[in-house]
């Protein structure tokens, strides 16, 4: 098994990296949020243990930027942030476990155990709603083949609600994942976005994709 660790403290991670080592399991040790993203962008690793308070990039966008591109690595968060509101984040985010600091190696031996022996999750980075599809490997959005250029907060509002097609999705969800935990909530910006995606993916004589449902979100449906 190859494991990435991904922890800002130097002494914490050199003993979950010494103590995997001992289990006889190869393990990488990087020290902030964007050498976390690289390495783990490669796809090698079997399971990726990461910290949420990391310089330059925190663990969540280190988590929703590899999981808008389709790599399902199992990641178990190890931090110190126990809030129930932290851990519903991170797993609505696409974590797969859940360790609180301070802990015990043993228990957090045995998680990353269990997830190692998951078997892999064969995601297509391929989405089709009716004629527009986005390719979540390149980022790339098509209706009727035709290409349609977004910002990447456009990108990843569509990118959600398209993989969640079907799924009512309040402003408070998309907020959360496209702009993160701390923002103002009471910002009409995921209108802005929605109203501009609409004319951008609209198309004469085809079905309209995102759907309003009043006073609850919008939903992407054919």
């Amino acid at each position: 098994m190859k494991i990435l660790v991904v922890e800002d403290d130097r002494t914490l991670g050199q003993f979950v990296q010494r103590g995997l080592e001992e289990q006889r399991i190869n393990v990488d040790l990087v020290a902030d949020g964007p050498q976390g993203l690289e390495r783990a962008s490669h796809g090698e690793y079997d399971v990726i243990v990461l910290d949420l308070r990391l310089p330059g990039l925190s663990g969540v966008e280190v988590l929703r930027t590899l999981r808008d591109r389709g790599i399902g690595t199992p990641v178990l968060v190890l931090t110190a942030q126990d809030a129930v509101d932290s851990k519903v984040q991170a797993f609505r985010t696409g974590a797969d476990d859940y360790v609180t600091k301070p802990f015990s190696f043993e228990e957090l031996l045995a998680r990353v155990e269990a997830l190692g022996r998951r078997p892999r999750e064969i995601v297509s980075p391929t989405f089709e709603i009716s004629d527009l599809t986005l390719d979540s490997g390149s980022r790339e959005v098509r209706r009727a083949g035709k290409v349609i250029e977004l910002t990447p907060k456009e990108y990843a509002v569509l990118e959600y609600l398209t993989r969640n097609a079907g799924r009512v999705l309040s402003r408070t969800l998309i907020t959360e994942y496209a702009w993160g935990y701390n923002f103002d909530p009471g910002t009409n910006v995921v209108d802005v976005v929605i109203n501009r995606l609409r004319k951008k993916i609209a198309r004469q004589g085809s079905d309209r994709l995102i759907h309003t449902v009043r006073g609850v979100g919008y939903v992407m449906r054919a």
